[in-house]
């Protein structure tokens, strides 16, 4: 009784980042949290006695459960509500709907849509990498391929996205003038000029997480301007992973990086990557 007690705990330890995990590769909290209680069944059923990193083998396991889920969809499902461009609420037996807004925000709708339009096993491959910066030799036993196939996956995947982002905004002069804008704003404290580029329901994240919990929009976004000075005393405009963005260093070492979303001359998305691994798999090509 203790043992299964102990594994439970350990269990619990993981499950947020194990649900975070599901949620972006299946685009639907109900579904990420079927694919996580799967993997504790898989884990109360077995003898654990030669599992080294639990963290690692749970991860491997919720990876597997979702890219069964994936492959066994009949037909495409809309996890979104066309009209409002929001999740659909969703029933999840009880656990907190503060917790499954700040996990939607923390991803991005326009993501999710594309994501959803992705190869299974390309999908598994880019989350698994480019989010959670798992290694190809992990991911190629979870999507049965090589570490070179898998790596060739999770390419193709984010050139897709990188497409699909340029699609809707092609303009790349003009993506730069509103980054320009929002750095001027910010170094300058201007709260009115931050509010002219912000979409009024715009979501900013730092590696993945709400900037500030529960901050949504515009005005709460330009309350951060003291911190997002702090990145625009030395960024350099920049394509991130086909996005617009910034790129702030230090003593010549990159070290922040800031992307963007824009919508005609409204930024609608910011992320701030600070995560070392997330950084080192970015694509950057900053502008003179």
């Amino acid at each position: 009784m203790e043992e299964n007690e102990f594994l439970a705990e350990r269990f619990e330890e993981n499950r947020t980042h194990l649900r975070a995990v599901a949620y972006r590769m299946l685009g639907s909290l109900n579904e990420a949290d079927d694919a996580v209680q799967e993997a504790w069944l898989r884990l109360s059923r077995r003898a654990t006695d030669d599992i080294e990193n639990l963290p690692g083998w749970l991860t491997t396991i919720v990876s597997r459960v979702c890219l069964d889920m994936l492959r066994s969809r009949s037909r495409h499902e809309e996890f979104f509500d066309p009209y409002t461009n929001e999740p659909i609420p969703v029933d999840n037996h009880g656990s907190d709907p503060e917790q499954q807004v700040m996990l939607a925000d923390s991803v991005g709708l326009a993501l999710l849509v594309v994501l959803d339009t992705l190869d299974p096993a390309e999908r598994i491959a880019f989350v698994l990498h480019d989010m959670f910066a798992v290694p190809f030799d992990e991911i190629a036993g979870i999507v049965e391929r090589t570490p070179t196939a898998a790596r060739k996956l999770a390419s193709r995947a984010r050139r897709r996205i990188q497409g699909a982002h340029s699609t809707s905004e092609p303009d790349q002069a003009r993506q730069r003038e509103v980054v320009e804008a929002f750095l001027a704003a910010a170094r300058g404290g201007n709260f009115e000029a931050l509010l002219e580029v912000l979409d009024p329901d715009i979501v900013a994240r730092s590696d993945g997480a709400p900037v500030r919990p529960g901050a949504r929009g515009a005005m709460a976004v330009a309350r951060q301007a003291v911190a997002f000075a702090k990145i625009a005393e030395s960024a350099q405009p920049a394509l991130v992973n086909g996005l617009a963005g910034v790129v702030a260093d230090q003593v010549g070492q990159r070290f922040r990086v800031m992307t963007f979303v824009i919508v005609g001359r409204k930024i609608v998305e910011i992320d701030v990557i600070t995560d070392p691994a997330l950084l080192r798999g970015l694509d950057l090509a900053v502008f003179d």
